[in-house]
């Protein structure tokens, strides 16, 4: 049978072992180990005292030293803010994969809603009414169409081809969704939840995945409609070509960033609200890499209680002829590159330690402005989990990064928009409809602070985005 002494030595090294772990893994159980090897350290000096002609084995010294050392590395820990390391790391490409891996977020977590952090709401219910199938009358034609790369389009693209299905009573084919490169295309259920979208679509269009093999391309008209079509445009322009060919294919054109309120509301919006809103989820996969790289950006926002901010700022399209600087029509600047950022961001109040993710996919040295101010400041390649960087992130088609952070932006605390476009117009549809009002648009600052509210997106200020028309 173990003595006494011995059962300490064995229990006390079981103990300093576990060290190693718990202190990575969980900051309360590594607590917890602490205070117990204490425990036992405090009643081996009570066991040796009135014992002392047993005199001391060098084994027993060494774990009594072990054990202090180990209670003096907790109290140190505790005053460094050990866990904040992964957070201050300034080197942009660094990955921190194994402690992000042993760090999670709990989902349940709690985050504190004030001041910048706070929306209108904690959420809005859809107030639009599903059409019946029955007003229609259906005919046996076709309408097809493909989805642009980039999904601040997808949206808008939907609802139009949805508008134009159901007005003609033909069938909506899914869609494939085109590259940036010609000849470049992939499928629609590779980014989207085909499911959900055709159990959306029940009673307000028919939908197929794939054309009959009797249908041909010499059957299918070629149509422009512009994007938030009419019903009144499709009578004049659409339908008579419809008629005589019996399938049509649409290319839906932008003329304008138009995201406002109609004028008024009827079944056409009800319609858009539920094919730009209720019909597409991302499929499983995408989702899961968005949600990681959510749960990462909290994680790594600690200190602001897991709340962190989202700037749509990509060197590429600050750099295009369109985007240098220049104002738009109402004499406001379109654009802001990282320093005009990091500055607007500090004088309105923005704490150092916020942590920062931007839609540039890699590194660019035009950020290391922002970072300088902002250290928690990441782009994709620093948060995206390493087994999905060869899939979603070293690929050629710049598809699935374009959806990483569309959905990225829709989920931050705040959302920022460094550039002036139609993502912008609709990263903030999305938010609004989850109470995740806090968008504000970037501008030049003479004072040397300002309040946030002042710079209050106008489509929320002003509630004049096309989501209040379909969110109550």
């Amino acid at each position: 049978m173990l003595s006494s002494v011995s059962l300490y030595y064995t229990l006390s090294s079981f103990l300093s072992h576990l060290h190693f772990s718990l202190s990575i893994f969980n900051f309360s159980f590594f607590f917890l180990v602490s205070l117990v090897q204490l425990f036992f350290s405090l009643s081996l000096l009570r066991f040796l005292i009135p014992n002392q002609k047993m005199g001391f084995d060098l084994r027993q010294v060494v774990a009594g030293i072990l054990t202090l050392t180990m209670f003096v590395m907790l109290i140190h820990m505790i005053k460094r803010d050990h866990f904040d390391s992964v957070q201050d790391n300034k080197l942009p490409g660094v990955t921190e994969d194994t402690i992000y891996e042993s760090v999670k977020v709990d989902s349940t977590h709690v985050r504190k809603n004030i001041g910048l952090w706070k929306g209108d709401t904690d959420g809005l219910k859809a107030c639009w009414v599903k059409p019946s199938g029955d007003e229609v009358e259906q005919t046996k034609g076709f309408v097809t169409f493909s989805l642009t790369n980039g999904p601040e389009y997808h949206l808008s693209q939907i609802a139009d081809a949805v508008i134009v299905a159901r007005s003609l009573g033909a069938t909506l084919v899914i869609p494939d969704i085109r590259g940036s490169q010609p000849g470049d295309k992939r499928n629609f259920e590779d980014i989207y939840d085909i499911d959900v979208f055709k159990k959306s679509m029940e009673g307000v269009v028919s939908v197929v995945t794939d054309l009959p093999a009797q249908v041909t391309t010499k059957n299918i008209a070629a149509v422009k409609v512009p994007n938030r079509v009419t019903e009144d445009y499709i009578s004049r322009h659409v339908e008579p070509i419809y008629r005589s060919k019996g399938n049509v294919r649409l290319a839906t054109y932008f003329p304008s960033i138009n995201m406002r309120k109609s004028g008024k509301k009827g079944d056409s919006d009800s319609i858009a609200c539920l094919a730009m809103y209720g019909s597409l989820e991302l499929q499983p996969e995408m989702r899961d890499v968005v949600d990681s790289m959510v749960e990462r950006l909290r994680t790594l926002s600690r200190k602001s209680d897991g709340q962190f901010i989202a700037v749509d700022l990509r060197v590429e399209m600050l750099n295009k002829k369109g985007c240098q600087g220049n104002e738009d029509n109402d004499g406001e600047k379109s654009c802001f590159n990282a320093q005009e950022i990091a500055v607007f961001l500090r004088k309105i109040g923005i704490d150092k330690d916020t942590t920062i993710y931007v839609t540039q996919s890699r590194w660019d040295d035009s950020l290391d402005s922002l970072k300088d101010l902002f250290h928690k400041t990441y782009t994709k390649e620093s948060i995206m989990p390493a087994d999905k960087k060869t899939k979603f992130l070293d690929s050629k088609d710049s598809e699935l990064e374009k959806v990483i952070d569309f959905y990225i932006s829709t989920e931050s605390d705040v959302f920022i928009p460094a550039i002036s476009g139609l993502l912008y117009a609709n990263v903030a549809g999305k938010r609004i409809g989850s109470g995740k009002t806090q968008i504000l648009v970037p501008s030049e600052i003479s004072d040397s602070s300002a309040s946030a509210s002042s710079f209050l997106s106008p489509y929320i200020s002003k509630k004049n985005h096309f989501a209040y028309s379909c969110y109550c």
